[in-house]
């Protein structure tokens, strides 16, 4: 049976979760939920997008949903169940009653907890699941402004407007041939296959546009460094060592030299021949990178229009949706001409060696304790050899840089959120990789925390940084500018003191306070093997207010990927409002808060302050020590274990002990010293 069509729907969420009353049946074969925090927040915030831009885009397409009918109004789930499971999180997280069921056959833990939502007061819980709906919550109340109006509206659009593409595979087809026909229809082009065809018509020379091709496509691989992915003609790009970037301009860049017998310049152009097939044919160095190519092609057209002067910076968006219309206002200007082409082009690769050697990548490694899986190194080659190299020679420069990086990196995951990597761009090609790159770094996250975090008038009403904001802030002429101009240094002002309901503290504030804990022992402590009498170390203690933990926690801290949730550490559970131990006041404040790992927030959110120090400090293993790797909250659980010895039980973390230890960690927040 030859399939030329299948038949499909149009169907909105509200239509697809309260239509007909049908089951959705995810059979055994797919994969269990496996959304996480970056996915779920990137889909409300493109969704939330849509709705502010509702008069320019009426309806906003999910993406595709193929089931096959089973009968009895049942639909096995084909494709598409991470999105069908994801709006069900979604809907729950609203407090959306859903008519139609979905389920998932022989997953009984996975029925149960999707049918308990939102309070999962289930045995067996499916903790995909959980932690799904708890990054849905954290997404819902980062982005979408809380009251009543907005969230009615928004609502309302998400149910109507958002719609999914239902293919309905027919009932005399073979699933076998369906899936055949599936996989040989190929992908849809993506946004920047269909950017790169445009700037290859600019070029008029077939020379410059087989360069051009291959410039892409070697940059395109971004799990890779880009000197491994240039051949002979390397080192007169990256020098004799492969750690420089020597060209001025895009043609000075080598000919494309034909290497496939008689083929021609043209079959490079028409991507008959596959460079990644015939390039560098040692094994690749490899690792995980930060950003994707879509993303980061946006970056790189923002570096090249901040050359001219008739561009305002702060109405450029850094999201890979708006990809074809930022090139779109380039050619609207008439600017998107040859010469535009080559600026591109030379600049793409410029940006690609600098994110390469001089910002982090994440190794192929599972984050684990004591083994650092961010990692800061320059492709080097020395007496034919090639290897990685740390970019300083300076131990605490490296350190310090690595951890401010990955500082950045875990604070602003989503892909379109990655201002911090713009800046360090925009330093990088405007003054290269000297010594001042580290106080670059160090001021810019001093400027972020100053400059917009403490400016109410830069937040949102839940103290989000407003679109705009960073750009405000650091570009002055198109310019950077990271003098830092706020006086007004008051914290509580904006985040709370405990007094009263805090409207949110952003994730960065914590990121960054725990880079500024490890800082001030690396700058003490670190490297001088002091006793546990010392008077310094005591000293370094006293400062934190808590009694000695030890030292190795702040040798072996990272700002590990796990780290994504917010924890009370008096469980909003157990808060009695007005006339108990402690109320919702004030458990939300910085004093009562630290960042933790999704595991472990998840199994132990409802935990007392007691029951948290047994399971988190256990040495045994069951809780991972990575998920609560906090420098904060290590000093929050320390101080609570101090007044176990001193107070009766339910006491060992009150309301005293949250500002005594928040006033702490504002005055280190505010301090000078990095």
């Amino acid at each position: 049976m030859k399939i030329k069509s299948l038949p499909l729907k149009i169907m909105s969420i509200d239509k697809i979760y309260n239509g007909d009353k049908l089951t959705y049946e995810v059979p055994i074969y797919q994969r269990n939920y496996a959304w996480e925090k970056e996915e779920i927040t990137t889909l409300i915030q493109d969704v939330y997008d849509a709705f502010l831009n509702f008069r320019e885009k009426t309806n906003y397409y999910i993406g595709t949903l193929v089931t096959f009918h089973k009968g009895d109004q049942v639909y096995e789930v084909i494709d598409g169940q991470q999105r069908l499971t994801t709006i069900n999180i979604v809907l729950g997280a609203f407090g959306i009653e859903r008519q139609n069921k979905l389920t998932y056959r022989a997953r009984k833990k996975s029925n149960d907890t999707i049918e308990a939502i939102p309070d999962f007061e289930i045995d067996e819980k499916d903790y995909g699941i959980i932690n799904g709906y708890k990054h849905a919550e954290e997404a819902i109340d980062e982005i979408i402004p809380n009251d009543d109006s907005s969230r009615a509206r928004f609502i309302q659009y998400f149910l109507q407007n958002v719609q999914i593409i239902h293919y309905q595979v027919p009932k005399d087809i073979d699933l076998n041939h369906y899936f055949e026909v599936m996989n040989s229809r190929g992908e849809q082009l993506e946004k920047h296959e269909i950017i790169k065809a445009r700037l290859l018509e600019k070029l008029s020379s077939n020379k410059d546009k087989a360069k051009f091709h291959r410039l892409w496509e070697n940059c395109s691989d971004m799990g890779v460094y880009i000197q491994q992915k240039y051949r002979d003609e390397r080192r007169s790009i990256f020098g004799n060592t492969l750690s420089n970037f020597h060209i001025k301009g895009f043609d000075e860049l080598p000919e494309v030299i034909e290497r496939q017998g008689t083929k021609s310049i043209n079959d490079f152009i028409d991507n008959k021949i596959n460079f990644t097939n015939i390039e560098n044919e040692d094994k690749l160095d490899t690792f995980q990178p930060i950003i994707d190519f879509s993303n980061f092609l946006l970056t790189v057209l923002k570096l090249t229009r901040m050359e001219g002067n008739d561009f305002n910076p702060t109405e450029f968006i850094l999201d890979d949706k708006e990809l074809i219309r930022e090139f779109e206002k380039v050619e609207k200007f008439k600017r998107l001409d040859s010469s535009f082409v080559k600026r591109f082009g030379f600049n793409l690769l410029k940006a690609k060696y600098y994110l390469d050697n001089y910002l982090v990548h994440h190794s192929d490694e599972e984050d684990t304790v004591g083994n650092n899986p961010w990692k800061l190194q320059k492709w080097h080659r020395k007496e034919n050899n090639e290897y990685a190299l740390n970019i300083f020679d300076d131990d605490n420069d490296q350190n310090n840089m690595v951890q401010l990086l990955s500082m950045f990196e875990v604070s602003f995951t989503a892909r379109q959120r990655k201002n911090y990597l713009f800046y360090c761009m925009l330093y990088l090609f405007n003054h290269g990789a000297n010594k001042g790159y580290v106080q670059f770094v160090s001021d810019l996250a001093t400027k972020y925390f100053r400059d917009v975090y403490l400016i109410s008038e830069k937040l949102n009403q839940i103290n989000t940084p407003n679109p705009g904001s960073f750009d405000e802030a650091l570009i002055n002429d198109n310019m950077l500018n990271i003098t830092l101009n706020n006086k007004n240094l008051n914290f509580t002002a904006i985040y709370g003191d405990g007094s009263e309901m805090s409207n949110g503290i952003p994730l960065f504030i914590f990121n960054y306070l725990d880079y500024k804990l490890w800082h001030k022992y690396a700058t003490t402590l670190r490297g001088h093997k002091l006793k546990s009498n010392d008077s310094k170390r005591s000293r370094f203690f006293d400062m934190l207010g808590c009694s000695d933990f030890g030292l190795e926690i702040f040798d072996q801290f990272y700002f590990s990927r796990t780290r994504r949730s917010l924890e009370h550490f008096y469980p909003q559970a157990e808060a009695k409002g007005e006339g108990g131990k402690l109320n919702q006041d004030q458990i939300n404040c910085l004093g009562n808060y630290a960042m933790i790992g999704s595991a472990a927030n998840s199994s132990g959110s409802n935990w007392m302050p007691s029951t948290k120090l047994t399971h988190y400090l256990d040495a045994s293993g069951k809780i991972s020590q990575i998920s609560v790797a906090s420098l904060k909250f290590r000093i929050m659980m320390q101080k609570c274990k101090d007044n176990q010895d001193k107070r009766e039980n339910s006491h060992e973390w009150d309301f005293e002990d949250i500002i005594e230890h928040q006033n702490i960690m504002v005055n280190i927040l505010l301090s000078e010293s990095p």
